[in-house]
């Protein structure tokens, strides 16, 4: 049986899920705490303000970006094939953390925006060496992007606008055909 979130991460999920479900002007200290099921208090004691927790979540994003990037070097099917093929959303703990830190960009945050920009360049940098230029590379990161957001147009699964099985096969290998020398 896993063990509950500790109350750090129980406010920090609290205030990513708000952050998803209602936006950065919505997770309010008060609305979070309330989330988290603790006093305001109970969260001051683990962040002192709303920049605190912005700054953990920047934090999440980061620890989560580093291990994705690792599991990219070390895929079996390549950087480039990896990071495609995750690119569509799988509701992971990357995928929400991507998502609530945008969230907080959409809101102002310069450190956010700064994260993101952050997360784009270390995926870049695990892909340079497997593919032959810039526009290969360029090729690889806005498919990715197209990846990402239209999936999030299909939240309900009503309409596939994002390619899978045998389409998303068949996308992949374009790609790998396209990018490599």
């Amino acid at each position: 049986m896993a063990r509950p979130p500790h109350a750090r991460e129980r406010v920090l999920d609290a205030f990513e899920k708000l952050l998803l479900s209602d936006g950065e002007r919505a997770a309010t200290l008060d609305a979070v705490a309330r989330a988290a099921g603790v006093s305001k208090g109970g969260l001051l004691y683990h962040f002192a303000s709303k920049d605190e927790l912005a700054g953990a979540m920047i934090e999440r994003l980061t620890r989560l970006v580093a291990d994705d990037v690792a599991q990219m070097n070390s895929a079996a099917e390549g950087a480039v094939e990896y990071y495609l093929r995750t690119s569509v959303m799988m509701g992971d703990a990357l995928d929400r953390a991507i998502i609530a830190v945008s969230r907080m960009a959409q809101g102002g945050s310069d450190a956010a925006i700064a994260a993101l920009h952050r997360m784009r360049e270390d995926s870049a940098a695990a892909i340079r060496p497997h593919v032959r230029d810039q526009a290969a590379l360029d090729l690889v990161m806005l498919l990715s992007d197209g990846l990402f957001f239209n999936n999030t147009l299909d939240a309900d699964g009503s309409e596939a606008v994002v390619p899978s099985g045998a389409g998303l096969d068949a996308l992949v290998a374009l790609v790998l055909r396209c990018t490599r020398d």
